[in-house]
């Protein structure tokens, strides 16, 4: 049997996958899988994977004809996966020797549907360890219970898909795959339907991840239209949470999210190009629309005043009329 299957995509990494695949290396076991997806990559790093998929002990290569976007490479790798529990890497982030191994060991001894772990942030030559939001750890805990309060940075804020281990109980129930397309923050979507559908998790202060900031070819860098892909993201959240049983008192949670991305982008609107920036005030204006708006309404005036003045602006601009461009 296979304990682990590790679901790792690459893109374009050249540069950085050399580090991640060592690290796999050093996280090898007999029955540990690791699924490296090429995402049709273009500068190299297929020819890496090459020689990974002959060079490391449990290494699969999986590859895409065409770029398809972070999601659907990760729902490749769930395709394929045998393990009976699931993890994530990216491919220009890397493991300490052996994390996986104690991963697998102290989400066992607790038993529960999936766990979620601390991870460290490499910004150059800089480390800073991030907490998951929500203690104590080690105690198994009910996930939708985890995501609230409102007011608050909760477990379903710190998104990340690799910073956790995930029983195949929750593939088996179609819990872990990403919504196809999602070019960035597939992570949000996802992180909510696990808490509110799975059971049971916890929490380990368990660091061996290394997250790298700062990649020229990360999305977060570029500023194009795959980044508003957020939009599509959250929409998700919203609708889904207000089908849920529990949807008066969740869905404030979720519009409170929304807004705070929403005015996160809208200060940093120069990192787009100025087409990409006009389709984020139009498009964000009409997510604004189609919100609750007495939630909405609870939302901004609970923001402090420099996002809340952006969103305000954002609610006056008209609605597109029928046949006028969305820029």
């Amino acid at each position: 049997m296979v304990k682990l299957s590790v679901i790792v995509p690459f893109f374009n990494v050249r540069t950085y996958a050399p580090d991640t695949l060592r690290s796999l290396r050093a996280n090898a076991r007999e029955d540990f899988e690791f699924l490296l997806v090429d995402d049709c990559s273009t500068d190299g790093t297929e020819r890496l994977l090459d020689r990974a998929a002959d060079e490391i002990p449990g290494a699969v290569l999986l590859r895409h004809a065409a770029n398809q976007g972070l999601a659907t490479a990760r729902n490749t790798g769930l395709d394929a996966a045998r393990g009976q529990y699931i993890a994530f890497l990216d491919g220009d982030d890397w493991l300490a020797p052996g994390h996986f191994e104690r991963l697998v060991a102290r989400t066992e001894a607790l038993g529960c549907d999936f766990v979620r772990t601390d991870h460290v942030r490499a910004d150059g030559r800089t480390r800073t360890v991030h907490r998951v939001p929500h203690g104590p750890h080690e105690v198994v805990s009910d996930p939708r219970a985890a995501i609230l309060p409102a007011s608050r940075t909760t477990s379903v804020d710190y998104a990340f898909a690799w910073a956790g281990l995930y029983h195949r109980r929750l593939l088996d129930r179609g819990l872990l795959h990403f919504t196809d397309g999602l070019r960035t923050a597939e992570d949000r979507p996802w992180i909510w339907r696990l808490h509110r559908e799975a059971e049971s998790f916890a929490v380990l202060g368990l660091l061996g991840h290394f997250y790298r900031r700062g990649v020229s070819t990360s999305l977060t860098r570029i500023g194009d239209s795959r980044q508003l892909d957020f939009l599509r993201a959250f929409d998700q959240v919203v609708a889904e949470t207000a089908a849920d049983r529990d949807a008066d008192t969740l869905l404030p949670k979720a519009v409170r999210t929304y807004c705070a991305i929403l005015a996160h982008h809208l200060g940093t609107a120069e990192k787009f190009e100025p087409a990409v920036a006009r389709e984020l005030r139009s498009r964000g204006a009409a997510a604004l629309r189609r919100l609750p708006q007495p939630l909405l309404d609870e939302a901004v005036d609970a923001m402090d005043t420099t996002r809340a003045t952006r969103l305000r602006r954002l609610r006056r601009r008209p609605a597109a009329t029928k046949g006028a461009s969305a820029v």
